[in-house]
């Protein structure tokens, strides 16, 4: 049944990605064939490229809201998220189809990339058929496939080949740019995302990408790429792509280090034959505790005031998965001796209470994993002989045993909880929780004061995340300065170093960098096994050697003028046929 749900889905998303690449390629292609001079051309793909972050800018800001803000059966509404986008896809779709008799429409001229793939084949086997030393050589490859091909279409080929060659290195940038929806919106839920004025759902940081495309393609046309011209630099397509890479080169470090700093407040994790434990003394003066090892030698050894915890939670090292640790605690002239089993990779509470004239202990198990996605997880230790009902809001509620009984964790939302509702058999009072902040586990203790009656104790089990997401702003800055440098330039250098015939199976090249890099990053995931910060460092150190490696290609690239592509053959002067023909790679800055 799960295997059937899954590939349902997959279907899904097969459906929805077919027809975005064929909308992708095909409104590129028409753009360009629209516009006839290189200025005009280079003004299309940038304005092309802002219409797209124009939608995304919207998309991503209004579909959390969507789905987060309106509910739908009392849950989280996605079919609002999906239907408002298909709704105005409809309308798209209309509005385009109005326009229909102003387009330059170009018959279709037969499946371009089987005729490609097809005569590189051939090339290739031709070629080992006729490996004798007797049969002439010839001046390039693919002119082996000159006996079934027409020597236009070969000629397409060689130069299609030739920029193919430079798309090589390029998916390792789209592997870089692509986790933003993934790995840094997953960084973002483990940050503060309380702004002061508003409060920031996780993937709605995704909303700078766009909005900052938006703001630099405008920016770099009409202000940073004339003032590079003017200062006498040659900022050739291959250059601005090149700059592209090191900005994302950047902002992965940068990531790197905002990840490192998220994991410095992190609490320590256990691995295996170890536990964290944390002590809670609930008695009314201060007790000793010693944790003793196998010779009675003490392990851990900490005073702790009443109603007080260790400053830090300790880990201790087990001999085996699971161990009884004996505890030494002492509580004024008592001496008390007490043994609790533990198991590996748990966090643990011993909670100290007062039992008459005498102390006690018990080891509460805590929760392995607590996933807050940026709210905050509570429980409560009831101190008072009779049970307690809580009402934390919103339909979440929770019940406490008696005597030190132990509640599960609840995830709430974070803000201020001045008056909590609370019901015993017999009594309902309030409590006041104080601020819940974001990504924070607190314990609180109720006890019973004698003149004000019931009141809570509250203790941070894990504390709050300090880091804000702000801090995510300049990693969004390089790597979309980075997208505009390379993304718009390369389009728009994919198209004009294209043949006439071969544009179309160009741009799906390009689209097909973008797929690859993204089966680069689960690649990375699955084999990598390094912790996130490193993978982050790991991805930039690729980038920047394949930076260089482009850069090198690039140096011996000789750009194509897009008038001799656009000529026909017989119309072409003799020396651009002989250029096209042996395709010279004599060096070029890059």
């Amino acid at each position: 049944m799960v295997g059937k749900i899954q590939d349902n889905y997959l279907s899904i998303l097969g459906v929805c990605a077919w027809p975005c690449d064929q909308v992708l390629g095909c409104l590129t292609n028409s753009g360009g064939t629209h516009s006839t001079h290189e200025e005009e051309r280079t003004r299309y793909f940038s304005v092309f490229y802002l219409s797209i972050n124009a939608g995304s800018l919207i998309s991503t800001f209004i579909t959390p809201m969507l789905r987060g803000d309106v509910q739908c059966f009392g849950e989280d509404c996605y079919a609002l998220a999906f239907g408002v986008p298909g709704l105005l896809m409809v309308i798209a779709l209309v509005v385009f189809a109005m326009g229909s008799k102003m387009y330059k429409k170009t018959p279709p001229e037969g499946n371009v990339v089987t005729q490609v793939v097809k005569c590189i084949w051939f090339a290739i086997s031709n070629r080992f058929k006729n490996h004798s030393g007797e049969i002439p050589k010839r001046q390039h490859w693919l002119d082996w496939a000159a006996e079934k091909y027409p020597k236009q279409l070969i000629m397409d080929v060689k130069a299609l080949t030739r920029v193919l060659l430079l798309y090589i290195p390029l998916p390792m940038f789209w592997a870089l740019l692509e986790q933003q929806g993934s790995r840094w919106t997953l960084q973002a839920t483990r940050m503060n995302r309380n702004l002061g004025f508003i409060v920031l759902q996780p993937d709605q940081m995704q909303v700078l990408n766009p909005l900052l495309v938006l703001i630099f393609i405008p920016l770099f046309d009409l202000v940073i790429y004339p003032l590079v011209s003017r200062c006498g630099i040659n900022f050739s397509s291959l250059r601005k792509m090149a700059v592209g890479m090191i900005l994302a080169c950047l902002a992965f470090a940068v990531v790197a280090v905002v990840e490192i700093k998220i994991n410095e407040m992190a609490p320590p994790q256990p691995g295996p034959q170890e536990i964290v434990l944390q002590v809670l003394n609930l008695a009314d003066d201060e007790v000793k505790v010693a944790v003793l090892g196998d010779e009675n030698n003490a392990l851990l050894t900490e005073s702790i005031k009443s109603f007080q915890k260790m400053p830090h939670p300790s880990k201790l090292h087990l001999k085996t998965e699971s161990q009884n640790f004996q505890f030494h605690l002492k509580y004024r002239n008592l001496s008390v001796y007490t043994e609790h089993s533990v198991e590996e990779k748990k966090w643990y509470t011993l909670v100290i209470r007062k039992d008459g004239e005498n102390i006690s202990s018990m080891m509460v198990k805590d929760a392995e994993n607590i996933t807050t996605d940026g709210m905050t997880a509570v429980r409560f230790v009831n101190t008072l002989h009779k049970e307690v009902n809580i009402n934390l809001g919103a339909d979440i509620s929770l019940s406490v045993g008696e005597d030190y009984g132990v509640s599960a964790y609840k995830t709430v939302q974070i803000g201020e909880y001045p008056e909590v509702h609370c019901r015993t058999e017999d009594d309902d009072f309030s409590l006041n929780l104080g601020l819940l902040d974001f990504g924070a586990v607190y314990l609180f203790v109720i006890t019973n004061n004698t003149n004000q009656g019931p009141q809570v104790w509250k203790t941070e089990d894990i504390p709050a995340n300090k880091i804000s997401i702000a801090w995510q702003l300049p990693q969004y800055i390089l790597v979309s300065a980075g997208e505009v440098m390379f993304s718009v330039t390369g389009l728009e250098f994919s198209y004009s170093q294209a043949p006439s015939s071969m544009k179309s199976v160009l741009q799906a090249a390009w689209l097909l960098t973008i797929g690859v890099g993204n089966v680069i990053v689960l690649a990375v995931a699955q084999f990598s096994g390094l912790v996130q910060w490193a993978e982050f460092i790991l991805f930039s150190c690729l980038l920047l050697l394949v930076f260089l490696i482009f850069s090198i290609m690039g140096y011996y690239y000789v750009p194509v003028k897009s008038e001799d592509i656009m000529e026909p053959e017989d119309k072409r002067s003799p020396h651009i046929q002989e250029d096209m023909t042996n395709l010279d790679t004599n060096n070029t800055k890059l």
